[in-house]
């Protein structure tokens, strides 16, 4: 022992604080740093730049519906139906995805009242394996609309998606015609589909159920598109203008309805189920 550590030790400092590790938060966009506590009740929105972060299911439960709701089962699809592999095992992958979220698959429902709108919210998770598209998001979102249909309310939904699950293969890319079937089904009944789309939306999601929606919403500086930016400006040899599959870009050109603030969101939501209501059109 040097005679630096002895001298150290013999100082009556006591023992060193422990610093949490989530203190903090790093604003993806502007790199400021954040109270973490602070940043979660600002919606995880940064106060200077207005960066709207990427949040899971049970956040955006919490921020829309009122008190009382109820999570809905998942239901129950076969996980590895290709027995894929790539540098894991697709179980493998999924076993780690399901331990590091709350919930068993990027889509999630629950059923509830939006300032006491009845309404089914489901929510993709960015955080589960990119919120990608397979058997268990599809069977999920059909979930979703059944339940809204028996329920005579409303189905909303908030996107957030890398695209399709490329370990489920062509069973992934069915997922855009069923989910456009349960579409049709909830247009049937006389009942609204309001689409949130958030950070980032892209790919077959893209290509189906989050553009099929009565009313598209979309947050602030939302990445929305099918194809990447490279993919397209190789395509068509051209460069791409500025803000290209933003939020603000696609309302610009009418491909999306609103861009409202995260903490407008839940009142614009009640606004539009009570003017898409069954009950209100009825009168």
């Amino acid at each position: 022992m040097s005679w630096l550590t002895r001298v150290r030790n013999s100082l009556p400092f006591g023992d060193k604080r422990e610093t949490p590790d989530n203190l903090w938060t790093k604003c993806p966009s502007c790199s400021e740093m954040l109270f973490t506590k602070e940043y979660e009740e600002n919606l995880s929105v940064c106060p200077r730049c207005e960066h709207h972060g990427r949040i899971g299911a049970d956040a955006r439960f919490a921020q829309l519906l009122d008190g009382g709701f109820e999570v809905l089962p998942a239901p129950k699809v076969r996980d590895d139906p290709l027995k894929f592999r790539d540098s894991k095992k697709y179980p493998d992958r999924l076993k780690a995805a399901r331990a590091a979220n709350a919930h068993n698959d990027a889509l999630t429902n629950a059923a509830g009242s939006i300032l006491g709108e009845p309404v089914v919210l489901g929510v993709q998770d960015f955080a589960f394996m990119g919120g990608s598209m397979g058997m268990a998001v599809g069977a999920a979102f059909v979930a979703g609309a059944d339940r809204a249909i028996r329920d005579k309310c409303a189905y909303v939904i908030c996107t957030a998606a890398g695209g399709a699950r490329m370990q489920e293969g062509i069973l992934s890319l069915m997922q855009m015609p069923k989910t456009t079937v349960a579409i049709r089904r909830l247009a049937d009944a006389g009942l609204p589909y309001i689409v949130v789309i958030t950070d980032p939306t892209t790919g077959g999601v893209t290509a189906s159920y989050a553009m099929l929606g009565d009313v598209h919403i979309a947050e602030p500086g939302a990445l929305i598109g099918f194809a990447g930016q490279r993919v397209i400006q190789d395509t068509i040899r051209e460069k791409l203008p500025e803000g290209f599959q933003r939020a603000e870009y696609l309302f610009d050109h009418g491909m999306v309805d609103m861009v409202v603030p995260r903490k407008d969101l839940r009142e614009m939501l009640a606004r539009l189920l009570g003017y898409l209501s069954p009950a209100q059109q009825a009168a």
